[in-house]
C-alpha cells in the first residue's frame, strides 16, 4: 500500500486531505508538534523513520502581515523546509506535492497568470513561498507544486468564517473591491490532489508530469463581491443575519492599510493542469454555496471543531 506523509493535518487543507487521501493509501498525518517544519533535522528524522512513497505538504506560515516582521520563521517554514522535503523525496524516490500561492505575483497583469509568467512577489510571505518553489525545482525530485488562491473551508479560520462572524456583530462592513482573485474551497483542492495522484499513478508515475501547476476555482471576483455572496448565502441559513440590515461597502485598497502588499490581480489560469490531468474545479460561487450550507448544517460533526 502507498504510504503518504501529510504535514499540517489541522489546517483547513490538511484536514480535507486526510479524508480525500484515505482511500488512496496509508496516510501518516502530522501537525506542527509532531513535525516542526522550522527544524530541518526534525524533518529529516521524521521522513527517514516513516519512509513514505508520497510527501504532501499543505503546511505553511500563512500570517501574511505578521510575516513582514517574522521573516526568519516565515522563511524557515515556507522557503527552507520545502527544500529539505524535496531533498529527502529525491533520496527516497518519493513524490513531493507542495502548495504555493498567487502571492508570488505582483498583480500588475490584466489577464490570468500562467505558470510561465515571471513571479514578482511584493511581500515577505510571497517571497518565502517562491523560495520554497525554487528549492523544490532545484532538487530534481519528482514533484507537483500546486499554486492556489484565497483558500477557505468548513474547518479552520478563513475569510468566509470571518465574514459570517462580522455579519452578526456589525451593521456595516467595509471590504476591499479592487483586488481580484478566485476563492477556492479546500475540499476541491484536496479532491483534485487525489485525482491528480490517481492519474499520475495510472501512468506509472511518469516523470513528465512533474512540475508547477495552477489550481483554483473557476471564475473571478473581488473581496467585496465575495463578502456579499457569503452574506447572501448566510441569510438563507442564519435567522440572525437574515433579519439584519447590513451595509457592505466597497472600499479601495488604500482605505484598508495592512503591512503586506497584496496583488491587485491574482487570478490564475488553470489550463495546464486541465491539459495534464483533466482537472477542472467548479465555479467559485457553486463551491462557496456548498461550503456555507455545510458550515450551518454539517454532515460530519467533526467539521465543527475549530
Amino acid at each position: 500500500m502507498t504510504k503518504i506523509l501529510l504535514t499540517g493535518k489541522n489546517g483547513q487543507l490538511g484536514w480535507e486531505l486526510q479524508r480525500s487521501l484515505a482511500t488512496f493509501g496509508q496516510v501518516v498525518a502530522t501537525d506542527s508538534k509532531e513535525l516542526d517544519l522550522a527544524d530541518p533535522d526534525a524533518i529529516r528524522r521524521t521522513i527517514r523513520r516513516i519512509a513514505p512513497d508520497i510527501i504532501i505538504n499543505p503546511a505553511a506560515y500563512t500570517a501574511v502581515d505578521k510575516a513582514e516582521s517574522d521573516t526568519e520563521l516565515a522563511m524557515a517554514v515556507n522557503g527552507f523546509a520545502p527544500g529539505v522535503l524535496a531533498e529527502e523525496s529525491l533520496r527516497l524516490g518519493a513524490l513531493l506535492v507542495h502548495y504555493s500561492t498567487d502571492y508570488v505575483f505582483d498583480g500588475s497583469k490584466a489577464a490570468p497568470y500562467i505558470e510561465a509568467d515571471a513571479p514578482n512577489p511584493q511581500s515577505v510571505y510571497g517571497r518565502t513561498k517562491l523560495a520554497g518553489e525554487q528549492a523544490i525545482r532545484a532538487s530534481g525530485c519528482k514533484h507537483l507544486i500546486l499554486r492556489t488562491s484565497w483558500v477557505y473551508g468548513v474547518h479552520g479560520g478563513n475569510f468566509v468564517k470571518t465574514i459570517l462572524r462580522l455579519a452578526k456583530e456589525r451593521n456595516e462592513l467595509r471590504i476591499v473591491a479592487d483586488q481580484f482573485g478566485a476563492p477556492t474551497w479546500a475540499r476541491n483542492l484536496a479532491q483534485a490532489t487525489a485525482s491528480a495522484l490517481s492519474c499520475w499513478q495510472s501512468k506509472n508515475w511518469d516523470g513528465d508530469l512533474s512540475g508547477l501547476y495552477h489550481l483554483t476555482a473557476a471564475g473571478r471576483t473581488n473581496w467585496h463581491e465575495y463578502a456579499e455572496e457569503i452574506v447572501r448565502l448566510a441569510r438563507k441559513c442564519d435567522p440572525a443575519i437574515a433579519a439584519k440590515l447590513l451595509d457592505i461597502r466597497p472600499i479601495a485598497t488604500q482605505e484598508y492599510p495592512v503591512l503586506a502588499k497584496r496583488p491587485a490581480n491574482s487570478v490564475l489560469s488553470n489550463g495546464k493542469i486541465h491539459a495534464a490531468f483533466g482537472i477542472v474545479l467548479p465555479e467559485w460561487r457553486d463551491s462557496l454555496a456548498e461550503c456555507v450550507r455545510e458550515i450551518y448544517e454539517p454532515t460530519d460533526m467533526a467539521a465543527l471543531r475549530q
